[in-house]
């Protein structure tokens, strides 16, 4: 016998559940097709999920309904995401956000637990398919991966907010109050799921700058009219100041005004980590520096941080020394973690298409190398090779002695020649890096200088100096050190070169010293716009792509000695980056 849903059976938590997933599905579409992702595989993928869904909702309106019901529905919601993901654009994709539905559901059934369950799956699936779907190195999808942790960040607020909502309405449930309350944390759920929509639309970070105060100040709205009189301001950090990125009716003058955040209601929320609300801003020793706010008779202030790194605050203020209640305090905080998740995905975004570009100029850089060396040494060498089997070719018939000692010339150039490309070949791949490691492949990169150009390089180093790092990394290394040596030996004039590996507890050292001419440091950086090589540029962008730093010091007359460090743990790294450090 077929039985029939009850409607009646389910819960308040289970229509609110069943709101925000069609409203979410519905933002979905409409994110996709703003941002020309539409296509027939993506539009049956969500026809799919909404009838998963729709078999769901009548399977939770069951008399049998069973408590592991929402589990499944929760990964359904994650698999059908990630399809969506890989069908609308892969890594690339506007519709990660949906990655939030199925916590949104595990937490309105299960609470914090739930969602931190269900976004676990939701971050493992992430990285998998990142991994199918890139065709670069895992080292390449590390900000992916973190913008996709930090997206799941947002469905941990919202757990902790849907076990608020469970919690609260069991109590009305068990009391038999109203339901006034639950509507308005409805509201609530759905002015943040709305907002992190539209932030997580985009990826332009001036764009996400725009959006973030208009949207907050566009969820009040649901629960106050006053929002006309409403002032705000996005701060952000530019070096140790704050500064306005983005206001809602700021003066011109107070668009331009910084502040250390080092006292007063920004340094007590950076303190806490939590929004704190004042009366009579005007009396604050940073925030009366904003003209705007002296009309104001109640502010809130809330940080966006993430751990222990704080990015800026957003500042709300209202005439009404009463407008901001518990309410709007915890509805404006969710808002500030959803900005703050925006702001991070949007700037890894852009970090990222800024280091694709700089790889490019670099590859482009070897190209032209590669093609500079091979029109000075090779191309050079096989047309003098021409002319002078030319030359002997012609002797043969007059003087065959002269023509002995000239193909005995061409034998020569011919050897030397081979030498030149067998070294080009060997800096390109030096395959016995792979073999044999990084003190070996620069011995012998040393080897192949002193037969080919009479180069004397000494190389410093335990055998197993380099077992702490990554191939990857030893690659980078190598090509720093090959490019430190040919520098001494083209344009340093120098007799001997030593280059030196060694490991100073968390960190890798390479050194390269040379006895040349040295130079003007400062000097020759500030004229690299005009000059034709980028050799220096090249070695400091190497270093930088293995999170490394490298130190040049040079007196005319005295030498050069480049310094590289790369850190072997994450605690090396933050002693590497720390300001002031000093090897």
């Amino acid at each position: 016998m077929i039985r029939l849903p009850n409607w009646s059976l389910l819960s308040p938590l289970d229509w609110l559940a069943i709101s925000t997933r069609w409203l979410w599905l519905a933002a979905l579409l409409v994110v996709a097709g703003v941002r020309d992702r539409l296509s027939l595989p993506l539009v049956l993928t969500l026809l799919g999920w909404a009838a998963f869904s729709g078999v769901a909702h009548v399977l939770q309106a069951s008399p049998r309904r069973s408590w592991w019901l929402g589990w499944v529905i929760g990964l359904g919601d994650v698999i059908f995401s990630l399809a969506s993901i890989a069908r609308s654009g892969g890594l690339s994709s506007p519709l990660w956000s949906g990655l939030l539905i199925g916590a949104m559901g595990a937490g309105l059934s299960y609470g914090l637990v739930g969602a931190l369950a269900i976004a676990t799956v939701g971050i493992i699936g992430s990285a998998l398919l990142s991994l199918s779907l890139a065709r670069v190195g895992v080292w390449a999808l590390v900000p992916l991966g973190i913008y996709v942790g930090v997206l799941m960040l947002g469905a941990a607020v919202l757990g902790q907010l849907a076990e608020r909502i469970r919690w609260r309405a069991l109590a009305l449930g068990a009391a038999g109050l109203d339901i006034e309350s639950l509507l308005r944390e409805r509201r609530r759920v759905n002015s943040v799921f709305r907002m992190a929509a539209e932030l997580n639309a985009t990826l332009n970070y001036e764009r996400v700058l725009d959006m973030a105060l208009e949207l907050s100040a566009s969820a009040l709205s649901d629960y106050t009219p006053e929002k006309d009189h409403l002032m705000g301001a996005l701060l952000l950090f530019d070096g140790d100041e704050l500064r306005v990125v983005s206001d809602w009716r700021l003066t011109h003058a107070d668009r331009r005004v910084t502040l250390p955040g080092e006292a007063g209601v920004i340094a007590q929320a950076f303190t806490s980590g939590a929004p704190i609300l004042i009366r009579n801003p005007m009396r604050d020793p940073e925030i009366q520096r904003l003209v705007a706010f002296h009309s104001c008779r109640q502010l809130l202030c809330i940080p966006l941080a993430a751990g222990l790194e704080a990015y800026g605050v957003l500042l709300f203020g209202h005439p009404r020394a009463d407008y901001f209640t518990s309410d709007h305090t915890e509805l404006l905080e969710a808002m500030g973690q959803q900005v703050m998740v925006a702001l991070q995905n949007a700037r890894l975004y852009r970090d990222l298409l800024q280091e694709k570009e700089r790889i490019v100029k670099i590859e482009e850089e070897a190209r032209r190398k590669l093609a500079r060396d091979l029109h000075d040494g090779p191309t050079q060498s096989i047309a003098a090779i021409a002319m002078r089997i030319n030359f002997a070719r012609r002797l043969l018939d007059r003087d065959q002695k002269a023509a002995s000692s000239e193909l005995f010339k061409v034998e020569d150039l011919a050897r030397r020649t081979t030498k030149e490309i067998r070294h080009m070949l060997f800096t390109l791949r030096p395959l016995i890096l792979e073999s044999q490691g990084l003190v070996v492949a620069l011995r012998q990169l040393a080897e192949k200088l002193q037969e080919t150009h009479g180069q004397n390089v000494v190389v410093e180093g335990k055998p197993d100096v380099a077992e702490g790092l990554e191939m990857g990394k030893q690659g980078v290394i190598f090509y720093i050190a090959e490019e430190a040596v040919n520098n001494a030996g083209k344009h340093a004039q120098a007799e001997h070169v030593w280059v030196r590996l060694r490991t100073e507890e968390d960190l890798f050292v390479l050194e390269v010293e040379d006895d040349g001419v040295g130079f003007n440091v400062g000097a020759v950086d500030t004229q690299y716009t005009q000059r034709g090589s980028l050799g220096m540029v090249n070695m400091r962008e190497r270093a930088e792509l293995i999170n490394g730093v490298l130190r040049i010091q040079s007196l005319e007359g005295h030498g050069t000695k480049i310094t590289v460090y790369v850190p072997l743990t994450e605690e090396g790294a933050e002693k590497l980056h720390k300001p002031g450090f000093a090897a």
